[in-house]
């Protein structure tokens, strides 16, 4: 079952986050995860909106892979640099199996 990584975020520094996104986007093709949404135009039409300005879906293909992913060495240096490029929430949430 599919899971997806959920982030908001709020870029602090441009360059460091565009070295961010380098490594994040090797990262996430090596575990299997592919772009659903990367920056998007964002429309809040129930409740309040947050300070981040930017939304990144990425659907991995278990929960299982999306947590490797985040854990992974591979990873490690992008979850590094996130720390001082951006502020930002990120969760994995478990997709649905589509009806039979």
């Amino acid at each position: 079952m599919a899971a997806f990584v959920i982030s908001e975020i709020e870029t602090l520094d441009e360059e460091l986050a565009q070295r961010y996104r380098t490594l994040a986007s090797a990262s996430i093709a090596e575990y299997g995860g592919r772009y659903l949404v990367r920056g998007g135009a964002v429309e809040v039409v129930e409740g309040e909106t947050t300070s981040r300005g930017r939304v990144v879906v990425v659907e991995f293909p278990s929960m299982e892979r999306a947590r490797e992913w985040y854990a992974s060495p591979s990873y490690a240096q992008a979850l590094k640099l996130s720390e001082t490029a951006l502020d930002r929430r990120l969760i994995i949430v478990e997709g649905v199996v589509p009806p039979t």
